[in-house]
């Protein structure tokens, strides 16, 4: 992926950490087996999976929180699903304006080096997006999106992108890490 360029410093830190972020991640990738992708380190892991048309669709977004009830285990592709479509691709489609039509967000490739071809695409069209705003815009209320958030900045919109890649990265390394040590 060609690191998309910013001559603004806020704007050039923010792509610059979005490129160690990245760059951590597709590393841990780097070799990922469909096996591994779909792995589903126990019952009832949230994945992805082929509905009876044959496609690949998430099984359930984020699920409701129940008190006393752990959150379901989720597997790579769901968490890479999640950073890819639900994440990266949804704030380029909610919080920018002219968005080209990005696909159905549930659906997912079924195979890992699709799945990372996905994820790889919806992270160059979310940093391109950002490092398109220089500065000023970065740091301005979007005035678009859901809830509260068009009082927001892009700033703060990104930062929280960078929270989820950050701790969904970290989650898929360690499922990668139980998954080729399980008959250990």
């Amino acid at each position: 992926m060609t690191l998309p360029s910013a001559s603004d410093p806020a704007t050039r830190d923010v792509i610059a950490a979005f490129e160690a972020a990245r760059s951590r991640l597709f590393g841990r990738l780097d070799g990922l087996t469909d096996a591994e992708y779909l792995w589903e380190p126990v019952a009832d892991s949230l994945s992805i999976r082929a509905g009876d048309d044959g496609i690949f669709r998430v099984a359930e977004l984020i699920p409701e929180p129940v008190p006393g009830v752990p959150d379901p285990v989720t597997t790579i592709a769901w968490r890479i699903w999640h950073i890819g479509s639900l994440c990266l691709r949804g704030y380029v489609t909610h919080f920018f304006e002219d968005v080209p039509d990005l696909g159905d967000r549930h659906e997912w490739p079924g195979t890992a080096k699709e799945g990372v071809q996905a994820l790889a695409k919806d992270w160059e069209h979310f940093t391109t997006r950002i490092a398109a705003l220089g500065d000023k815009r970065l740091l301005a209320p979007m005035g678009v999106g859901p809830g509260t958030w068009a009082d927001e900045t892009y700033l703060k919109l990104t930062l929280h992108a960078l929270r989820e890649v950050a701790h969904h990265g970290g989650e898929i390394g360690l499922l990668r890490d139980l998954y080729l040590r399980q008959d250990s």
